[in-house]
């Protein structure tokens, strides 16, 4: 794993936790580094002291309250994983320790980049991509009856497995309260209604499986990591994370890679059953984030973690969401529509003055790499609100207008309009497609104010599935 800036001593870990892993890993702390990402967890590089020898150990924390958020995706769940899979021969980091109390695991460190996109020279991404799709294969191959993951007497089918993530979703749901987003709204009541009916097999799916979540390095995958979201299911459920995840990342040809995961693993590509766990996929992250508002304090870091990374991929996925359940229904979505032309106003100066200095006199001097992704969160938040200030009004009365017309009301407030219409998707008083192309509206509008803070992002959309 790449060793970027400079660490901190353990600063930012609590006193008993640091004692624990001392207890756990037979040493003594030497330093102990945050890393930027490690997704929805805190991940910390851990150098230690054992004997006199230096031992580098990967650390995963979620210090929130579980009881608050109905979050089924644990850390001791993904630690049981972990144990299942040392010795399977898959590239996997090996399990060292589990708090008995909190959510934390220790873990071997294994060497490698994270981010593919890192990458340059091409024939290196397509060894990397194709030994990754390979090593995808292989866990398909593995029997979760070996590993200890399901009794050997079960019956359970997929379609059981299916409803068991579906159940988590309504769990969540349940546990955070609120009104739901009528785009999550929508696609669980569709996935609910068209569990594929299909036998086996029953594999380990990773979940969020793909770029982002292996490291590699000389042209291998060293470590496959991030393993918080696996389960037993449907294999093409991994086939279609890895279509999810390479439009935040891109992996390459996916009708090349797929085939090769197919050749390798015996398991014939299903574009019908592709294209539904795509929605699962992306309904999943909606769950996710159901109920944190960008604008929550989650942590103890100022509060709310990374804005600014919120904002756009919560904005992505919400549209790829729509997207693909519109593929899935046959709903035709309507074409975005252009911005007014609005006049400079002052405030547009100091923005990007603003921006300016963060990008020119802060983030040059910044070496920690947390607070460089911060920093990069913080400027994508302030041009947001730059094309927000611009064009809130005009966006605002847009959505009430549409909002209006789908329903036959008349409401004052957009805010009101909003609730209205998620009480009508929750309460199936509205057409689903109608509902559906309402929403998609407001959803072009948003990715329009956030173009300029999401970039490439902006403009990502699923290509077609090919069977194989």
């Amino acid at each position: 794993m790449a060793t970027e800036g400079p660490q901190d001593q353990g600063v930012g870990l609590p006193p008993h936790l640091v004692s624990w892993i001392e207890s756990v890993a037979g040493g003594t702390l030497a330093s102990a580094r945050r890393m930027a990402g490690g997704g929805r967890k805190q991940a910390w590089f851990i150098d230690l002291d054992v004997q006199g020898a230096a031992q580098r150990l990967f650390f995963r924390w979620d210090p929130t309250d579980l009881s608050s958020t109905g979050d089924p995706w644990t850390v001791r769940r993904e630690a049981a994983i972990y144990e299942a899979l040392n010795g399977s021969g898959l590239p996997v980091a090996a399990f060292v320790g589990l708090h008995p109390t909190e959510q934390a695991l220790l873990l071997t460190c294994l060497p490698g980049e994270a981010r593919f996109s890192r990458m340059r020279d091409e024939a290196d991404r397509i060894a990397v991509a194709t030994d990754f799709m390979g090593h995808l294969a292989g866990l398909h191959r593995l029997d979760p009856q070996a590993l200890g993951l399901i009794p050997t007497d079960s019956a359970v089918t997929l379609a059981d497995l299916v409803h068991e993530q579906i159940a988590e979703f309504d769990a969540i749901i349940e546990t955070r309260g609120g009104a739901v987003d009528p785009v999550l709204q929508l696609a669980i009541d569709w996935l609910r209604a068209n569990v594929p009916a299909v036998d086996g097999p029953i594999v380990v799916v990773q979940g969020d499986t793909g770029p982002g979540n292996f490291m590699y390095a000389d042209g291998k995958v060293t470590a496959i990591v991030d393993w918080e979201l696996a389960h037993l299911g449907d294999p093409m459920d991994d086939v279609a994370w890895v279509q999810l995840r390479s439009l935040q990342d891109p992996f390459g040809d996916l009708d090349s890679l797929f085939a090769v995961y197919a050749e390798q693993s015996g398991n014939a590509l299903d574009a019908a059953r592709i294209k539904y766990y795509r929605v699962l996929a992306e309904a999943k992250i909606m769950v996710m984030g159901h109920g944190v508002s960008v604008r929550s304090r989650t942590d103890g870091e100022g509060g709310g973690g990374d804005p600014g990374a919120r904002l756009i991929f919560g904005q992505l996925h919400r549209r790829l969401c729509a997207e693909t359940l519109a593929d899935v229904m046959g709903v035709d979505l309507p074409q975005p529509v252009p911005f007014p032309d609005t006049a400079p106003t002052d405030d547009d100066a100091l923005f990007d003055i603003v921006l300016g200095q963060m990008r020119d006199v802060i983030t040059p001097k910044i070496e920690d790499s947390l607070a460089q992704q911060r920093i990069k969160g913080l400027a994508r938040v302030l041009k947001y609100l730059a094309e927000s200030s611009r064009h809130r009004a005009w966006v605002d009365a847009a959505e009430l207008a549409e909002i209006d017309a789908a329903l036959a009301t008349q409401h004052t407030d957009v805010a009101a309009a909003r609730d209205a219409l998620a009480n009508a998707v929750a309460t199936r008083t509205i057409d689903p497609a109608l509902a559906l192309s309402t929403v998609y509206r407001q959803i072009l509008r948003q990715n329009e104010l956030l173009r300029s803070a999401s970039g490439v992002l902006a403009d990502r959309h699923y290509s077609p599935v090919s069977a194989r």
